[in-house]
């Protein structure tokens, strides 16, 4: 059984069991745009929900045999999804705690 990589250098895509996380635009930090970034990554977790269901289709429809590839399709979509939730969870509790902060 295979676990997570070991911390790498910052930059490096982070992977568990074999499966990479969606990576954002490279900029330098402090010089990103939020509302690019999370753009970007909407994008890539729609692409990958798009790619799941037409792999299901395909195999449902008989186009493929395979069911590997549609295994790991869904579990990169439901990696990518269960990802972008956790950030989007993570925002709105910082965006609680700025707005409960004595001024």
């Amino acid at each position: 059984m295979a676990g997570i990589s070991p911390t790498g250098p910052i930059g490096r895509p982070m992977t568990l069991n074999g499966v990479t996380a969606p990576s954002g635009p490279k900029t330098s930090p402090g010089k990103g745009d939020f509302g690019k970034m999370l753009r970007t990554y909407l994008g890539e977790v729609d692409a990958k929900q798009h790619g799941s269901d037409t792999a299901i289709r395909d195999l449902i429809s008989g186009k493929t045999q395979e069911v590997v590839p549609v295994i790991n399709a869904v579990a990169q979509a439901d990696l990518s999804f269960k990802m972008l939730m956790s950030v989007r969870n993570k925002v709105i509790e910082a965006y609680k705690q700025t707005m409960n902060m004595q001024v």
